[in-house]
């Protein structure tokens, strides 16, 4: 009896432990990289027919991590209110004025800010954008940044930090590294609304410029998770096992299988608007880390006002080698005086 006992309660643990132990339901992934504009080479399908490399690689992606499963379109059309209902995340690779009707955009936004739908945006998912003026947000305010130019083309040398190295979004990646993508700047970035994950560092980027560059950030949405990178332009990052990785995580953490913080950084974000402040143009004797102690004692709304200031200066900086110097030249040199000012240089 008690040999009959014992395997009675074998067997039921055993069959109380296997929901726990079965493996989770693969998330669902619906991919649009679809191009109104310009086509970048990762989400160029062949001529004689068959998927992009981006493609390719979201359908591998999942599948080698058992994390999710993807379908791939490139006719923003599909995306339907119906269809919406059996996803659980979306990612965009996309370019230009997509052809998605207002009510499914207002049902991506609703179903997000449920936290019902995960969003992941992947390099050119910010120079993306149609009219729209339904309930929520453009698409611009939604994904909170508008391309405004590269300056770091395909090939070029940046240095970036990981500003979260714990965290699984971005722990794939060094805490400094060096790398070679083209990288966005933007317009139309509100810093209170999202957590900056990665960022060029200027003081190791040779082609620089005196404003911040996010490369990846986090946005709470309601309930809901956005995420996006500036990576994905380059053909060899989509191999690149680390970003293949940081693939998985972004579905994971907006399709809410792991934690993760997204609480906006605006004070950390101020401070790297100062250090590519300082890094435009190093000068010897001048102790930039005293610099940036001293300003973090200073009031909130100073620290907002003068991130802004150096933001603004991406709208004046020169466009071409010939262009007029005079308008930006007038205003960084008004807000470094400031900077140091504020911080003790002078």
């Amino acid at each position: 009896m008690r040999r009959i006992l014992a395997l009675l309660f074998v067997a039921v643990a055993a069959l109380v432990a296997a929901p726990a132990m079965a493996k989770p339901v693969p998330l669902r992934v619906l991919y649009l990289d679809q191009s109104v504009g310009w086509k970048h080479a990762p989400v160029a399908r062949p001529e004689g027919g068959g998927l992009a490399p981006s493609e390719i690689a979201m359908k591998a992606i999942g599948e080698e991590s058992g994390a999710f499963t993807a379908e791939v379109t490139q006719d923003a059309r599909e995306i339907t209110p119906e269809r919406l209902a059996s996803v659980d995340v979306l990612v965009f690779y996309t370019t230009g004025a997509l052809p998605i009707s207002p009510e499914a955009w207002a049902v991506v936004q609703s179903r997000v800010k449920a936290g019902k739908l995960g969003f992941v945006g992947v390099h050119s998912a910010t120079d993306t954008g149609w009219p729209y003026d339904g309930p929520g947000e453009t698409y611009t305010r939604f994904i909170n940044g508008k391309f405004a130019g590269h300056p770091w083309t395909q090939g070029t040398p940046i240095r970036v930090e990981t500003l979260d190295p714990d965290l699984a979004l971005v722990a794939m990646w060094p805490v400094g590294f060096d790398y070679a993508e083209e990288i966005y700047q933007h317009s139309d970035f509100d810093p209170a609304k999202v957590r900056v994950l990665q960022t060029l560092d200027f003081a190791g980027t040779p082609l620089k410029r005196p404003y911040a560059v996010p490369v990846a950030w986090a946005r709470q949405v309601g309930q809901g998770r956005l995420f996006f990178t500036n990576l994905g332009h380059t053909p060899s990052t989509w191999d690149d096992p680390r970003f293949r990785k940081q693939i998985v995580a972004a579905v994971n953490w907006t399709g809410r299988r792991t934690d993760g913080e997204a609480s906006p950084d605006t004070l950390r974000q101020f401070l790297w608007q100062v250090k590519a402040l300082l890094a435009y143009e190093p000068a010897d004797g001048r102790d930039d880390k005293a610099i940036l102690g001293r300003l973090l004692k200073m009031e909130p709304k100073w620290q907002a006002a003068t991130a802004q200031r150096i933001a603004d200066l991406r709208t004046v900086y020169p466009a071409k080698p010939d262009s007029d110097r005079a308008p930006f030249d007038t205003a960084y040199k008004a807000v470094l005086a400031d900077v140091l000012a504020r911080g003790g240089a002078r």
